[in-house]
């Protein structure tokens, strides 16, 4: 965002011999833009089935995926952020083939005018709201077919390396690095073919990773 600031010679001319007020501006800008990956751990189950991320039971299953990130501060509070995911690993039963989403990310972000004007790191909280796919298929011979669209929401929590950036006289910051951990509800009562039967199944994630910011 772009910082506004009095000129402190301007400040004197209008005190001392009754100048005009020139405003100067700093000429650095974030451009608002993010880029990230992350791990993501998928648990995809009978919709009867109860969820566990570190115990897989008869009725469940667990995939790990890689993901990729992008996303645009709208306001510095606010986001829209996209991700797509593919399988790399896979229990014994389904994999996944693919997943995409596109959120809205409001976030709350542990820190004050202060801390900003030194370049200090800080932590936030953000929630996801937003639309996506998710499509699995059974693997080992057992039949799976789930295609499936809807609202997807989610909760997490990140920490932001900041600097100072060296060109901006006026103490902009530039929010470098971010790292994450959230969890996400990809789907509730998904209607398809799930361990040889057509079932309703769920499916909810936990994803690490990282962003730079541009």
């Amino acid at each position: 965002m772009k910082k506004i600031v009095l000129s402190v010679a301007a400040m004197s001319s209008l005190m001392f011999a009754g100048g005009d007020i020139v405003v100067a501006t700093s000429d650095v800008e974030e451009s608002g833009f993010y880029m990230g990956a992350g791990i993501v751990a998928i648990s995809a189950r009978d919709s009867e089935a109860t969820l566990n991320f570190f115990d897989i039971e008869h009725d469940q299953d667990r995939l790990g995926n890689a993901s990729l990130h992008a996303g645009y501060w709208i306001t510095e509070y606010l986001a829209v952020e996209g991700r797509y995911a593919v399988g790399f690993q896979d229990e014994d039963k389904i994999e996944m083939d693919r997943m995409w989403s596109i959120f809205l990310k409001p976030t709350y972000k542990f820190d004050d005018d202060e801390n900003r004007a030194n370049g200090e790191n800080y932590f936030a909280v953000y929630g996801l709201l937003g639309y996506g796919n998710i499509s699995f298929e059974g693997v080992n011979k057992l039949e799976g077919d789930i295609d499936d669209s809807g609202f997807q929401w989610g909760l997490g929590v990140s920490y932001t390396f900041r600097a100072i950036s060296t060109a901006d006289s006026h103490g902009s910051y530039r929010d470098n690095w971010t790292v994450f951990a959230d969890y996400t509800c990809l789907g509730r009562d998904m209607e398809g073919i799930i361990l040889d039967y057509p079932r309703k199944a769920d499916a909810d994630s936990l994803t690490m990773g990282i962003v730079y910011h541009f």
